[in-house]
């Protein structure tokens, strides 16, 4: 979900709409569409003549509406500030006789997004782990030079990073995301 993208692009345009309906009425207050303009009540009468004879139902619909669009709103919250896709702690597997052995997710990723960074054409990296803690996706995103081998530096994800994760969570069959990226910009590593 690209809800930062959305988010900005509702609030644009509800903004732009706010803006020009204030810029109008105001310039309506000073006269600069003539008298006649200036001296008019800003909202026409029939629509509050009709809201108070029939405001016994109309209200009442008008309150169920609005406390619909607040449940909506409230959703959307919740969505975005508190539902992931992240995984939580994984267990990794062994001799449970000691106890059990968990690992924090970012560990992996944070190891993960090191490696792939320091691999040569890459500019910058990173990785998550997502889904299921039994079951996850590895996700890792790399932004390649323009003049990187990608097909090299795919291979060495693939063979180097993404089995490294899969020994050290003792998953050889996790599946992996990866996502590749060509960027103008050139790594600041010396070689």
């Amino acid at each position: 979900m690209h809800a930062d993208r959305t988010n900005r692009a509702a609030l644009i345009v509800l903004a732009l709409i706010a803006s020009g309906a204030g810029i109008l009425g105001a310039l309506a207050s000073f006269g600069v569409f003539g008298a006649s303009v200036q001296h008019r009540p800003l909202v026409d009468n029939p629509v509050s003549r009709y809201f108070g004879r029939e405001g016994e139902w109309l209200w009442p619909v008008v309150a169920g509406v609005a406390g619909l669009i607040t449940l909506a709103c409230l959703y959307w919250l919740w969505v975005l500030l508190f539902s992931t896709d992240r995984t939580g702690d994984l267990r990794v597997a062994g001799d449970n006789r000691f106890g059990r052995t968990t690992l924090v997710p970012g560990t992996i990723a944070h190891a993960v997004t090191d490696e792939v960074a320091s691999y040569p054409g890459v500019v910058a990296a990173g990785s998550r782990l997502i889904g299921d803690p039994d079951i996850p996706t590895l996700v890792i995103t790399a932004d390649l030079e323009d003049s990187a081998d990608i097909a090299a530096v795919r291979r060495r994800i693939e063979t180097q990073a993404a089995e490294h994760a899969r020994q050290a969570l003792d998953r050889p069959e996790m599946p992996v995301q990866l996502d590749l990226t060509i960027t103008n910009r050139r790594t600041s590593r010396v070689a």
